[in-house]
């Protein structure tokens, strides 16, 4: 059974345009509240926590309507990062947890993510059983036993409890000078309270949420502000959040940023220098730079990949009995701690590693030096499949070619925006350049015409 609505991380779009109107977030509402709802007596509770987009109001109240028509009991945490949904869903005996969030896309956009009882993501298999209800059509509960809907205004708190008891006990911040850019997005708040509980001197930006700057020219896709801030208030490091706070990239002393690759081979490192790696392998993502893979080998390590999206690297770390996984783009999934990706508490794990060794932000996040990578992104049009255009499959036919036994080709469509990412890596940065500049452009001349 295929799925038409849901995409790499949920339902995502305009807003206001489909998929994502209100008419559909009540229906979908419905839909997922039928299939949720356990065929035994007892209260049926879903949690729903939402970013800071303008849209988020609307979303909220029209996915409470059709999970309430359904007898559900629905929980609004307001904004909160995603991975507190991942957290309370279990915690507090919820059958479901909704995020409405586009993550790290610009504030125009919305979406819609899902958590089981179990508090992980949903499999592609559940997804499309729920697609299948919507075509079909649910059949409202009977008057008497339609759900309530309630606020619920300590989540954040105890989600910000959890983050901090994943450090050792004792282990404090003091003296330590952090930026943190929390993208005008879910953990305006948290982010800040956390690291100022902990003992850090906080330097905040990205915090003054107006519904229309989630993620504008800050935050973990636009790190230069926070780069900038460092540099100028003389801080010992930074941290990027995106708009939900699941991904993070952090900034040295000197302004230079690190991504997801060099935040995963710090802590792998560490985990398996302390036993605690399990599997002796870190997941993630076919994105992840060739230098992290050498990185882990020679320590003996390795590097199961999956395809592109948190949701498929939790799904392998959960097969395989792994703990560490998560994507260059800066999900890191610690399954000791967390469901699902957590900016704010990897930024912990890196901010840790700092107090335990003495060492400076530049000294921990430069583990291996990355094969030169290049990616860019071209965007098309409704309606349109540059990749099936005969032109450009003899480009890419081509780009492998030459790149063949010198480094590797990957090109997909994103499972969030109607873009084609195209990404290469190989030591010749002249060849690189020539292959990926040749694909984009044949891509785009389709995508044109």
């Amino acid at each position: 059974m295929g799925r038409k609505l849901f995409g790499t991380d949920g339902v995502r779009g305009t807003a206001n345009t489909w998929p994502m109107t209100a008419e559909m977030a009540l229906h979908l509402g419905a839909a997922v509240g039928r299939h949720f709802r356990r065929e035994h007596a007892g209260v049926h509770r879903v949690v729903i926590g939402k970013d800071t987009r303008l849209s988020g109001y609307m979303f909220e109240n029209a996915l409470t309507a059709g999970l309430t028509s359904t007898g559900m009991n629905v929980l609004l945490l307001g904004p909160v990062p995603t991975p507190a949904v991942g957290l309370l869903t279990p915690s507090m005996r919820a059958d479901l947890g909704i995020m409405i969030s586009a993550s790290h896309n610009p504030a125009e956009d919305n979406g819609i993510k899902f958590f089981g009882p179990d508090g992980y993501k949903l499999s592609d298999e559940v997804e499309a059983e729920i697609e299948a209800l919507l075509e079909q059509g649910v059949q409202p509960a009977q008057a008497r036993n339609i759900g309530r809907a309630q606020r619920i205004d300590d989540g954040r708190f105890r989600y910000q409890e959890r983050v901090k008891s994943t450090l050792p006990a004792g282990l404090r911040l003091d003296g330590m000078k952090v930026v943190v850019d929390c993208a005008n997005g879910a953990a305006y708040r948290t982010a800040p309270e956390v690291l100022w509980e902990l003992g850090a001197e906080v330097v905040k930006i990205g915090v003054s949420p107006d519904g229309l700057n989630i993620n504008r020219d800050c935050g973990s896709t636009r790190p230069q502000a926070a780069a900038e801030a460092v540099v100028a208030h003389g801080a010992d490091v930074g941290i990027c959040l995106d708009g939900d706070a699941d991904r993070i990239v952090i900034i040295d002393e000197t302004g230079k940023i690190a991504d997801g690759d060099q935040i995963m081979a710090l802590m792998a490192a560490r985990w398996a220098a302390e036993d605690r790696l399990r599997g002796g392998a870190l997941v993630a993502t076919v994105m992840s730079n060739l230098g992290l893979e050498r990185f882990l080998q020679g320590m003996g390590l390795r590097l199961e990949r999956t395809q592109v999206g948190d949701r498929y690297v939790v799904e392998t770390m959960r097969a395989g009995g792994y703990n560490l996984g998560g994507e260059q783009s800066g999900h890191i999934v610690m399954t000791d701690y967390a469901t699902t990706g957590d900016g704010l508490m990897a930024g912990l794990q890196f901010l840790g590693e700092m107090v335990r060794t003495n060492h400076q932000a530049s000294d921990l996040a430069r583990s291996f030096q990355p094969v030169p990578q290049l990616l860019k992104n071209v965007r098309y049009g409704a309606g349109q499949a540059p990749l099936e255009a005969a032109s450009v499959k003899g480009v890419i036919a081509e780009a492998e070619a030459r790149l063949t036994g010198h480094g590797r080709l990957l090109i997909r469509k994103s499972g969030t925006e109607p873009l084609i990412r195209v990404m290469a890596e190989c030591e010749d940065e002249g060849l690189l350049a020539q292959v990926v500049d040749g694909i984009v452009a044949e891509v785009q001349a389709v995508a044109a015409a």
